[in-house]
């Protein structure tokens, strides 16, 4: 992914949304630095005060590590030191006590961090940190050493014009599983959009990749198969980027398509399709069993040995699988975390002879994957996610379908908007949320980020400062591409679900805007046109304004053809505004003229049509609809043709 620059990274700092000032004791002199509001920090902290002013950098600091020390922690350390202009970072073993700035990075039981942390309250959970900078000294220390590295990661955040934000950070995650599962159909990710989704996640402090490209045939049709020598190279590629970002690897394979549960020789060639990923470095495995029929048996045995076909005996001839995985496999591989299944029942709330043999059966250390009450569901409640939690027997792990558009009503679509209709308090039922994101890697960030941050503080997740922070991520922290990018999502915003209705609406903002023009045109025209202008110019500029902009390359790539409606709409309008405004002035010429450029250019970007190479849905590009299309139908309302 590319990496923001030193002076994107310092206008980050200034474009962070501030959070209200926390009342703390002030030195003599300085009560303003100690009323400065705090940066924004994402995902969401569960705690972070004001202790006391800002920390001011100096051109050269000491970095105190020891043996507990994460490498990734003090390289992301050093990284963001560097990034905000300091020219030496010298690593030592122990605080000389003469530096002007002096960063401690490691466990938090260290003597010397548990000093500087003064008591900041230590979390005792998982992936949990503490973080305090006050005095010229910065504390990080982890309950683990991917509590270290998300120290680091707040860190960044904290880092201002010229200073470390003086407060203290309590924070660990809500959800012990947090991040993406490429598990869409079409055209799979390739390997330089996964290790970009690799970094992003580190970014974001998600810790979870499931490997499930469903047009992989090794996943899926040649589950029995090794994977061919370039493609276990790449994949080791791929298990190392996601371990130096804490990510924990998960190797999917989907055998339900053609597995003999009865047949040894299956069970066989699983385990070592399994073992060759362990022996690359996975320790996370995952066994989907979503998408297939279990009215249907794959071989005979399997009807000698399960009987007739059914739920019951398809849930029975999975769990015996599913067992003897997590006991003969995990059990036995050092390091290998439990297994994961997704039910061939997974997007409902029903009682049934299959989930009951699950509940009962399955292993109580098998994580089961679960969609919501549909394929993509409008929301997700507390009690829907309790009751889910009854019917299989443990909390569920959702795999939910945002913003993967894969299926026929997202076709021509991206799809940007901020998570929504999760509700707080899921984390009291779940073990994590992972997002299944487009077959475009890049134009997913906007919505996982917040994805992200919900899955990390859910409580604390407020949707129009998690969108906003996905923006001013995205641009690199310059607050007029951040603006851009705003835009940009809000012309993308739609949210469809497998049925009629949307889960989340097209362009909130701009569709608000259009009505207001036409009740305000209605009696005043001038006054309308005014307002709507600055609308158009902003709309038009988008395209050039990200494109030059915007330093993730991956992310404009998938968004090209977007950005090219985009542009040809805002020109659309353009010409349209100036009809009406010729119109308004009596110039009926004038305005024929312009109602035929503004048709011109909305038919041109009508004619956009997804690239084959990224998406396996051919279709016409969708942008901002039908506002964008009944403006132009509106205008030609107004206008007469020209002769």
């Amino acid at each position: 992914m590319s990496r923001p620059t030193r002076a994107a990274l310092l206008a980050l700092a200034a474009l962070a949304v501030p959070l209200a000032p926390v009342p703390s004791a002030a030195a003599p002199g300085d009560a303003a630095g100690t009323a400065r509001p705090l940066p924004a920090v994402s995902p969401t902290p569960q705690h972070m005060a004001r202790v006391g002013p800002d920390v001011p950098l100096a051109p050269r600091v000491e970095l105190v590590v020891g043996a507990g020390t994460d490498a990734a922690a003090s390289r992301e350390v050093v990284d963001a030191l560097r990034a905000h202009g300091v020219r030496q970072v010298d690593t030592r073993s122990r605080a000389s006590g003469d530096a002007r700035l002096t960063v401690l990075v490691g466990p938090a039981a260290r003597p010397d961090i548990a000093r500087a942390l003064r008591g900041t309250d230590v979390p005792r959970r998982a992936e949990g940190y503490a973080l305090r900078a006050a005095h010229r000294t910065v504390a990080l220390g982890g309950t683990d050493a991917a509590g270290q590295f998300y120290a680091a990661k707040t860190l960044r955040g904290l880092l201002t014009r010229g200073a470390v934000a003086g407060a203290e950070v309590s924070d660990h995650p809500s959800m012990p599983l947090r991040g993406s599962i490429e598990g869409f159909y079409g055209p799979p990710w390739t390997e330089s959009e996964r290790l970009d989704q690799m970094d992003f996640l580190g970014d974001t402090k998600a810790n979870t990749y499931v490997y499930a490209p469903k047009d992989d045939p090794y996943h899926r049709e040649k589950w029995r198969e090794p994977y061919p020598a370039a493609k276990l190279d790449e994949l080791g590629t791929l298990v190392d980027r996601a371990i130096a970002n804490h990510v924990r690897f998960t190797f999917a394979v989907s055998p339900g398509g053609s597995i003999c549960y009865s047949d040894a020789a299956d069970v066989k060639a699983l385990s070592a399709k399994l073992q060759s990923l362990y022996d690359l470095g996975v320790r996370s495995f995952s066994l989907p069993l979503d998408d297939i029929s279990h009215t249907k048996w794959n071989c005979a045995g399997d009807l000698a040995a399960y009987g007739a076909p059914g739920q019951r005996a398809a849930a029975k001839a999975q769990v015996g699988l599913l067992n003897a995985v997590q006991k003969d496999f995990i059990g036995t591989h050092d390091g290998a975390r439990p297994l994961q299944m997704v039910p061939t029942e997974y997007g409902d709330l029903k009682e049934s002879p299959y989930k009951k043999t699950l509940r009962e059966e399955l292993d109580k250390s098998v994580e089961v994957m679960w969609t919501g009450t549909d394929v993509v569901p409008v929301e997700i409640t507390n009690s829907q996610a309790e009751q889910a939690g009854r019917l299989f027997g443990r909390k569920v792990f959702v795999w939910d379908n945002y913003p993967c558009n894969d299926f026929g009503r997202s076709a021509g679509r991206l799809l940007l908007a901020p998570y929504d209709k999760r509700d707080p308090g899921l984390s009291d039922h779940l073990s994590g949320i992972v997002s299944n994101p487009m077959n475009q890697e890049g134009a997913s960030k906007p919505a996982q980020f917040t994805m992200n941050d919900f899955s990390w503080n859910d409580r604390g997740y407020d949707r129009a400062r998690s969108g906003r922070q996905a923006a001013a991520y995205l641009a690199g922290g310059d607050p007029r591409v951040a603006r851009a990018v705003e835009t940009f999502v809000d012309l993308n915003h739609v949210a469809p679900t497998f049925h009629e209705a949307n889960w989340q609406p097209q362009s909130p903002v701009l569709s608000a805007r259009l009505d207001t023009f036409w009740k305000t045109y209605a009696t005043d025209p001038e006054a309308a046109l005014r307002t709507l202008r600055p609308v158009v110019r902003d709309l038009e500029e988008v395209p050039g304004v990200l494109r030059e902009g915007l330093p993730d390359r991956q992310f404009l790539h998938d968004a090209d053809r977007w950005l090219d409606a985009t542009g040809l709409w805002g020109g659309a309008l353009s010409h349209g505004i100036a009809a009406l405004t010729a119109l308004d002035e009596g110039d009926e010429a004038g305005a024929a003229r312009e109602r035929e450029r503004m048709n011109a250019l909305a038919r041109q970007a009508g004619e956009l049509t997804v690239d084959p190479a990224e998406h396996h849905q051919r279709g016409t590009i969708k942008l901002a609809d039908p506002f964008l299309g009944d403006f132009v139908a509106g205008v030609n309302g107004r206008v007469p043709e020209g002769s």
